[in-house]
């Protein structure tokens, strides 16, 4: 096993150090480090992000060929931390316990240090793990946020121990995970919409808290595991493929659950079901065609597998407030 030991509020030693244990190579700017494996330990990257208002985040993806232990130390009564695995799984510790509790795909999780000053965590080996691990300084000195306050008075305040919350799978923190992952911009621009993508991340991060606290007695889906992830592989499969006829018949024999798994698994991740998520694909798409290619209006609602020009015309004014082809003069008019 390969233990890494650092301070939460020094991420420069924290990849040093971790270059200098295992090897690999490291790049870094003002606000970001990122750090690639020597291809001996295993493949994947680890990668820091430090924002405003005392917000920093790291990033794994990670398939490594050893286990791989972080050691990291923390302020008491400081940092709240929302962590989040978006594939495989990661596990945690408070100080060197030797009980671990392991955060599952697709799962929330809240912690903050109370008694322990170090929190561990575990990647396995063998298992690709993509996690975010994103902390708050809610007592950042001169930071009088009534945010961080809240923040405090939930997770820290009147606690005498430590506090970790493992809550419901969450599949929309993963749609918003992928899109931080594939910013490309660079300077302002990427600052701002990190900001933006991690604002969401613990928004969504703390509504899921709420829910779980308020509705404790109840699931908020009966979809296990495995089923989640064949309902993430269709979604994925009808957003490649908008043009094909879906037909739920068609789905539920794609990835062997009931029509009516499929439709709970829809509603859980998108609050829509299978036929209005399919609608909700193909007009985005529309208007990407309608606002990127020279397509006229028949060829789009052909592509995308639309029954009848007329349907695709009233369900675009539905959501756009105008016609496809109004939309499409004003799209030429503005790039004139």
């Amino acid at each position: 096993m390969i233990t890494i030991a650092s301070k939460i509020n020094d991420i420069p030693s924290f990849f040093t150090n971790l270059k200098h244990e295992i090897g690999g190579s490291l790049t870094s700017t003002a606000t970001e480090y990122v750090f690639h494996l020597d291809k001996t330990i295993g493949s994947g990257r680890i990668r820091s992000i430090n924002l405003e208002e005392g917000i920093s985040v790291l990033e794994f993806d990670l398939n490594v060929k050893e286990p791989i232990q972080l050691s990291i130390d923390t302020l008491l009564g400081t940092h709240v931390n929302f962590m989040y695995c978006s594939k495989g799984k990661l596990s945690h510790s408070f100080g060197h316990c030797e009980t671990f509790n392991t955060i599952e795909t697709f799962q929330t999780s809240i912690l903050s240090n109370i008694v322990s000053s170090t929190n561990t965590i575990l990647v396995e080996k063998e298992v690709p793990t993509v996690a975010t691990l994103i902390s708050v300084n809610t007592r950042l000195a001169g930071n009088t946020s009534s945010w961080l306050s809240s923040l405090r008075h939930h997770f820290i305040e009147g606690r005498t121990e430590d506090f970790l919350y493992v809550g419901s799978y969450n599949l929309k923190i993963a749609d918003n995970i992928k899109q931080l992952q594939a910013i490309k911009q660079e300077g302002l621009v990427r600052r701002l919409l990190t900001k933006g993508i991690v604002n969401v991340i613990l928004a969504l991060e703390i509504e899921q808290h709420q829910y779980d606290v308020e509705h404790q007695e109840l699931a908020s889906t009966s979809l296990n595991k495995t089923e989640i992830h064949a309902i993430e592989e269709l979604t994925e499969y009808i957003h490649n493929y908008p043009d094909l006829d879906h037909k739920i018949e068609n789905l539920t024999k794609k990835i062997g659950l009931s029509a009516a798994k499929v439709q709970e698994g829809f509603k859980f991740k998108h609050g829509l079901t299978v036929c209005e998520y399919i609608r909700h694909v193909r007009l985005t798409k529309s208007e990407e065609l309608i606002s990127n290619t020279d397509l006229n209006i028949s060829e789009i609602v052909y592509s995308l597998g639309f029954s009848s020009r007329s349907y695709f015309s009233k369900i675009f004014r539905e959501r756009f407030n105008c016609s496809p082809m109004h939309y499409k003069k004003n799209k030429l008019a503005v790039s004139a």
